[in-house]
């Protein structure tokens, strides 16, 4: 019996991973993976000689240094629940990509050390969570080294995060001493996740879990459990879903302890695809239309073929192969030929989604972050955001030959995101512009290897970087015409004002009243303007 789509959506969890860099996300990632049977799906499905790269960092760049550097996309199913798993960057240098994968997901985990607690970055992922309602999973990495005390942890988090804390699972031991998790309300435990059911005990005292504790340190050990029985918030679903309470889980996921608990608490708790604000309506998730938005594009994930990916989150009804689809910003209509489903590099062609599934639309340039597809309707997803870039660099080619190339990969890389491009009004050379340094080692990077451009950059009279707009279009055109050599036109030639310092923008703020400079440009404000 085929299945219907209020049960097909039913059935999706769609989350992203969040942490401070080297907090243990990708190796989370892996596990989740693995448990998922995804790991031995993807080898069925690429070449042999590829087999060991099943990891979600599959650019060279991010393999060399051991960071990711663009959100990886993976599908996989575990426990009847099929799982769109969004691995995004730790390091903050990529934040903008973060931000943008968080407009599609419906639930987070977030992943702390438990030597570290919260830290800035994860301080920073939470509060763009929090704006959006999303409920968040903790996942306290790291139980088998040196740790803080879990109610310190807890703690922590609840008075840096405003954040009810809910502690599910108990880690048992730490450190050297770290046995296994014990589930605080049900009185199981598991030894390691190699055990695919929980073992029922009477409790914390119970002779198979204080077996596992060294005995210097059994009593104590026991005792903190039973306090964290008796003394912790119990978990509230309605609170947790609301975005005020976050349950907790402990583990190690390079050891192999706590990853099960999470992915079957991702399943039984995670939020089913929630609806979608969109500039007319709420959309739900159940509507038999499709929608969907674009929140990233990817460039060449396969060399060989210079591809070019648009990862679409579908917000309601089923996307099917072969189908056509309105892209809102031009009112024109386009194929969905070869929609596919991901697991980091590798793909397989996808003949339906469903409402909370990601997919990839191979396209030649049409489709561009935070478009809206639909079966017709117009309307246009809210909330794909863009970011005043903070490092702004001129780019120096060694081969003046090679101009006109330059000219084209920098226009794809910043459709996809990976910098921002700004083409002065004087004529002078485009100036790049990012969030951190190390977006900067990445354009460069892919420039070499993907286009055979070896570039350098050289540091640009501008610091400081603003959208500007203003109620009155004369009043506009008067202060660009009087700031010609400051202005300069964005990707979809908006205009921008560049200063050599804050101060300089500050002045000119304060001399033009009537002029907007805005820091966070919404591509939907681009798309309705395109589309009018």
């Amino acid at each position: 019996m085929p299945e219907s789509l209020a049960d097909a959506v039913a059935r999706r969890r769609t989350f992203a991973i969040i942490s401070h860099p080297d907090a243990g996300k990708t190796t989370l990632t892996e596990k989740l993976l693995l448990f998922g049977g995804a790991i031995q799906l993807a080898g069925e499905v690429k070449a042999k000689k590829n087999r060991i790269q099943t990891r979600s960092d599959w650019m060279k760049i991010e393999r060399e240094r051991g960071i990711s550097v663009v959100t990886s996309v993976m599908t996989f199913e575990y426990g009847g629940h099929v799982f769109n798993l969004l691995d995004t960057p730790g390091h903050e240098d990529f934040a903008d990509d973060t931000y943008r994968t968080l407009t599609a997901v419906d639930s987070a985990v977030m992943v702390i050390d438990a030597a570290k607690g919260i830290e800035p970055r994860t301080l920073k992922l939470f509060e763009v969570c929090r704006l959006r309602d999303i409920p968040i999973i903790t996942f306290v990495n790291k139980l088998d080294r040196e740790s803080r005390d879990p109610f310190e942890i807890l703690d922590e988090i609840e008075e840096k995060l405003a954040l009810d804390t809910a502690p599910v699972t108990w880690p048992i031991g730490r450190g050297k001493s770290f046995a296994g998790t014990y589930h605080l309300a049900d009185n199981t435990f598991r030894h390691s996740d190699e055990d695919v059911k929980p073992i029922p005990v009477n409790g914390p005292e119970a002779d198979a879990i204080s077996g596992l504790l060294p005995e210097h340190e059994r009593d104590a050990l026991v005792e903190e459990m039973l306090l964290a029985k008796e003394a912790c918030k119990p978990f509230d679903l309605q609170a947790f879903r609301e975005g005020h309470l976050t349950p907790v889980y402990f583990g190690s996921a390079l050891r192999n302890y706590g990853v099960r608990d999470l992915i079957e608490a991702l399943g039984k708790y995670g939020p089913a695809p929630r609806a979608q604000e969109a500039d007319t309506r709420k959309v739900e998730a159940t509507e038999e239309k499709m929608t969907s938005f674009v929140f990233k594009i990817q460039a060449n994930m396969d060399p060989n073929h210079r591809d070019r990916i648009a990862f679409v989150r579908v917000c309601s009804g089923k996307l099917e192969r072969g189908m056509k689809a309105k892209l809102v910003r031009t009112g024109k209509s386009i194929s969905l030929t070869a929609p596919q489903f991901f697991f980091a590099k590798n793909r397989i062609t996808a003949d339906e989604a469903f409402a909370g599934d990601v997919v990839g639309i191979p396209n030649h340039g049409t489709l561009r972050i935070g478009d809206t597809l639909t079966e017709g309707e117009d309307i246009l997803f809210r909330g794909v955001p863009n970011f005043a870039p903070e490092i702004l660099r001129r780019v120096r080619l060694t081969d003046a030959m090679k101009a006109k190339k330059l000219k084209e990969a920098l226009q794809q890389m910043a459709e996809e995101g990976v910098v921002q491009l700004f083409s002065p009004e004087d004529g002078s050379p485009a100036i790049v512009g990012v969030v951190g340094a190390l977006q900067l080692d990445v354009l460069k990077e892919r420039l070499k290897s993907e286009y055979a451009l070896p570039v350098d950059f050289e540091a640009s009279r501008f610091s400081v970087c603003r959208w500007i707009s203003a109620e009155d279009r004369a009043e506009l055109e008067r202060f660009i015409a009087a700031h010609r050599g400051d202005i300069a036109r964005d990707l979809d030639d908006d205009p921008v004002f560049l200063a050599p310092h804050e101060f300089g923008l500050n002045y000119e703020a304060e001399r033009w009243k009537a002029i907007t400079f805005t820091a966070v440009k919404d591509y939907q404000v681009r798309e309705r303007a395109e589309a009018a």
